[in-house]
Formats: C-alpha cells, sequence, structure tokens
C-alpha cells in the first residue's frame, strides 16, 4: 500500500484507497478539465470535493499541495521512479496523465508541440479571460457602474472565441480527427459561457460557425458528461 502520510493535505481529505490517484477538485471549469480526462482514461481514482466557496484552498492542508491555493490538484502514488508525487494547475496535470497513460496527446513530436500550444491558448487566453467577464458580467462585477472593464472582457472572449472557431473550420475537434487534450482543456469553459455565466448573447455565441457543433460533439460524449459532476456539488 502506497504511503501517502507525506503529504499534508491527507490528513484533511484523507486517502480511502493510497493505491490510487487522488484528485482535490471543485466542478468548475478548470476542476472539470482533470475529471474529464480521468474519465476518458477510465483510470481508477478517489475524488476529494474541496469546497472553494468556504476557502478551503486557502487551508494550511491545500496550500501544502498547491501553494498558489486553486483547484485541482492532483497526488499520484505511482509518479516517476514508482514514487508519490503530488501536481497542481491543470494544464500541467493533464499534460502528465496524457504523457504518462500515451493517450489524447499526439506522439508525433510536431503534431504533440501543437496539441500543447491549444491548451496553453485556453490557459493564457480563453480561462482567464471568460473568468474575468464572469466577474463583470455575472457576479459581484456587474454592480460595478462602468461597464468599460466588461465590455473589455466581453469583446475579448468574442476576439478568442473568433480564434478557435476558425481553427475548428473543416475540423471536428482542435486537432483535426483525433480528440485530444487541447479539446479537453477548451470544452468546459466554452460551455461555461452559456451555462455558467449567462453571457452567450454577449459575446455574440450563436454566431460562430463551427464552435458550437464541436461544444455539441464534446458534449455528447459520456465520459464529458460524468466527468462536468465530478466532483458533485453539496
Amino acid at each position: 500500500m502506497a504511503d501517502l502520510s507525506d503529504f499534508e493535505i491527507t490528513k484533511r481529505w484523507p486517502a480511502k484507497n493510497p493505491d490510487i490517484l487522488q484528485l482535490y477538485s471543485y466542478p468548475t471549469p478548470n476542476g472539470v478539465k482533470v475529471s474529464i480526462l480521468l474519465e476518458e482514461l477510465g483510470l481508477e481514482y478517489e475524488v476529494h470535493q474541496v469546497k472553494i466557496g468556504d476557502d478551503e484552498t486557502w487551508t494550511p492542508e491545500f496550500l501544502s499541495l498547491n501553494p498558489n491555493g486553486k483547484i485541482p490538484a492532483i497526488i499520484d502514488p505511482d509518479g516517476p521512479g514508482g514514487k508519490p508525487m503530488g501536481l497542481f494547475e491543470s494544464g500541467a496535470i493533464l499534460q502528465y496523465l496524457a504523457e504518462k497513460t500515451g493517450k489524447f496527446l499526439p506522439s508525433d513530436p510536431a503534431k504533440r508541440m501543437e496539441t500543447l500550444q491549444w491548451v496553453y491558448f485556453q490557459m493564457a487566453g480563453l480561462g482567464p479571460i471568460f473568468g474575468q467577464l464572469g466577474f463583470f458580467y455575472k457576479f459581484s462585477g456587474k454592480e460595478i457602474e462602468d461597464k468599460r472593464p466588461r465590455d473589455r472582457y466581453a469583446n475579448e472572449s468574442k476576439r478568442l472565441l473568433g480564434v478557435l472557431d476558425q481553427r475548428l473550420e473543416g475540423r471536428d475537434w482542435i486537432m483535426g480527427d483525433e480528440y485530444t487534450i487541447a479539446d479537453i482543456a477548451t470544452l468546459g469553459w466554452v460551455r461555461a459561457i452559456n451555462v455558467f455565466y449567462e453571457a452567450g448573447d454577449l459575446v455574440e455565441y450563436d454566431k460562430l460557425k463551427n464552435v458550437p457543433a464541436w461544444l455539441e460533439r464534446g458534449l455528447a460524449r459520456p465520459a464529458v458528461q460524468r466527468g462536468l459532476e465530478i466532483p458533485p456539488f453539496d
């Protein structure tokens, strides 16, 4: 049996089965990236709900695994060299799991890097910008009378969706015929524009040519549907 006692986080969220991967998450657009991939891979894992609304990411136990205080994070009891390893940042976790299993990331070096550039496009562009739009449009920022911040993020969200829409021209998935971690990283965020942030009209989502069909294809995958609900909301 793997010994995870060196990980302080296991004192607050004990592992029932320390021999399988431990996921610390919440079903946000960032969190579901990893749960979707784990469901797609069919890996055995144990999920621990980290309640971000209760500031559980800022507890000493969680910060011991991710000093940046954000979900998701994992502990892999069978890390490099067979030793347990903790990892945070959703993009890094996606890449790690894809490389470890040899799935959802092309083995061809050029296609591998092309895939990763679109993962980073989501990490550096879609995620942060959509999140700011949500703050200024749906959450507490909507009370600010000056609408320039909201409009700035709305316009940038439209631009980024346009980039994705252009990329998907003639393609089923971001990398063409192959479904990859680039799609997995992006699906939850694009879904959030309508479902979570309720900003579809603001960003003119219905005017997009390719993104809606791509999202529909992604949401039709059983593993995606399961992953979107892991861990479940209380």
